[in-house]
This record gives C-alpha cells, sequence and structure tokens, in this order.
C-alpha cells in the first residue's frame, strides 16, 4: 500500500519495446522531500523508467502515479533537467531566453510564447538563476557557456516552472570533476524545498548526497547508501569495483 502523499508511486511497472522487456514488475515509492538517486547499466531500463514517471510511455502493466495522480495530470508540477539540452549549443539565444522557455509549461504557456514575456516570468527568471548561482549569465548567448555553465542553467529551466518534483538525466555526465560536486552541491540545497530524483552511473560519488540508491536492471532494488557495497554493483553491473561508497562531513 503506498502512501497517499508520495511524490511517486509505480506498482508492478512492466514495459516492452515489442518483444524485448526493458521493466518487469517494478515496484518504487519517492517519498516527498526525498533525494533519491537510479543507477543501472546502459539499456537497463533506466531512460524507460524516466519517460514513464514523465507520462511520456505509459505502462503495459501497473500503475504509475506522480503526486497522487496519473503523470499526464502532474506535468505541470514536474522539472525535468535532460542530459542533453535538446537545441544545438550554436542556436543564437541567450540564457534567459532558455531560462524563459521553462515557463511555457504553465498555463499560458502559448500567449507568452505570441505575445512575449510578462514582467513576472522575467521576475521568476532572475530568480532561478540568483537560486543556481548564475544570474551574472543572464545575457551571454547559451554557446558560449562551458558544460557545467549550462548545466546551471537547464537547472534553473526546469526550477522557473515551480516544480515539487525536480528529476535530473546524467546532469554531471559531461562535465569535470570539481562541477560534478558543485552541481550536486547545488542540488543538496535545492533539496531542502523539492523532491529531486537523479539518474547518474556514479554510484560512489552520488552516495554522499542521495538517501538512498535504486539500482535497475530491468528489474529494480533500492539500499540506503550504507548498504551500497562491491557485492551490489557487481550484481548490478557485473563487474567488480573497489570503493563504491563515501561518508562526508558537510
Amino acid at each position: 500500500m503506498s502512501a497517499p502523499d508520495a511524490a511517486v508511486t509505480l506498482a508492478g511497472v512492466s514495459f516492452s519495446y515489442g518483444d524485448a522487456p526493458v521493466l518487469e514488475g517494478v515496484d518504487l515509492e519517492v517519498a516527498q522531500g526525498e533525494f533519491l538517486g537510479l543507477v543501472g547499466p546502459n539499456a537497463g531500463g533506466k531512460s524507460t523508467l524516466l519517460k514513464l514517471i514523465l507520462g511520456l510511455l505509459e505502462p503495459q502493466a501497473g500503475q504509475v502515479l506522480v503526486l497522487g495522480r496519473p503523470p499526464s495530470e502532474a506535468r505541470r508540477l514536474l522539472g525535468y533537467v535532460p542530459q542533453y539540452p535538446g537545441f544545438p549549443r550554436d542556436f543564437p539565444i541567450t540564457v534567459e531566453q532558455v531560462v524563459l522557455m521553462g515557463r511555457l509549461g504553465l498555463g499560458t504557456g502559448w500567449r507568452r510564447w505570441v505575445g512575449g514575456w510578462s514582467a513576472a516570468d522575467r521576475t521568476a527568471a532572475r530568480a532561478a538563476l540568483v537560486e543556481v548561482q548564475a544570474a551574472d549569465l543572464a545575457q551571454r548567448q547559451i554557446g558560449t557557456l562551458s558544460g557545467g555553465q549550462l548545466q546551471r542553467v537547464l537547472v534553473a529551466r526546469a526550477l522557473v516552472g515551480e516544480p515539487r518534483l525536480l528529476i535530473l538525466d546524467e546532469p554531471t555526465a559531461n562535465i569535470d570533476q570539481r562541477m560534478e560536486g558543485e552541481i550536486f552541491d547545488l542540488l543538496r540545497v535545492l533539496n531542502a524545498r523539492l523532491t529531486i530524483l537523479v539518474v547518474s552511473h556514479d554510484v560512489g560519488f552520488i552516495s554522499a548526497y542521495v538517501g538512498r540508491v535504486a539500482c535497475l536492471n530491468r528489474t529494480l532494488v533500492c539500499h540506503t547508501t550504507e548498504a551500497i557495497d562491491g557485492q551490489v554493483i557487481h550484481d548490478l553491473y557485473r563487474e567488480d569495483v573497489r570503493r563504491v561508497a563515501h561518508r562526508h562531513t558537510h
């Protein structure tokens, strides 16, 4: 029985592409306010699971609820940061304009696009950039940003729609280790007011930040970070690792 106020609930969820099963009987509950890491090998089902939560796919068996309702009814309450920005890096658009795109998810989004952004939209965009410590980038062309700067801007775009749940797909895949730490420090701060679900390959690194790790390879098992050890990773990835968890004091 799922908690009535859970941020995400998957119950017995299965999905296949043709004859190829991708998810089998997946059960997952993400509590509101939780910071959950989702890990697993390539082709293990992570992208499919995100699409189900985002309402881009429907389960072939089982049920998906987001904030107590079907995903299609909860999209307004979700913020999504993709692994790749979804537009060419040389597209002639400023950082502020990219962030404002996140306001298109609101009820009057089409009127905003056609008739121009309101003062409230611009205020929200500035506030989102301040929150991710990127206010000084507002008038920069998006193509001039570093990987870490771009990732902050994409987080701001997700935040400007005022979501209750933030989902990030490999947010640090294309940035260096220093910037990886800065992005996750930012996510830790955001977690004070948002539920966060982050997909990552770096189990050892995220274990210093998340409360639980959901290990997905067609089926899903959740572990607290303390329970993540070499055997768990071997079972998940079918290879050995020397060290997978840290304890940090902040």
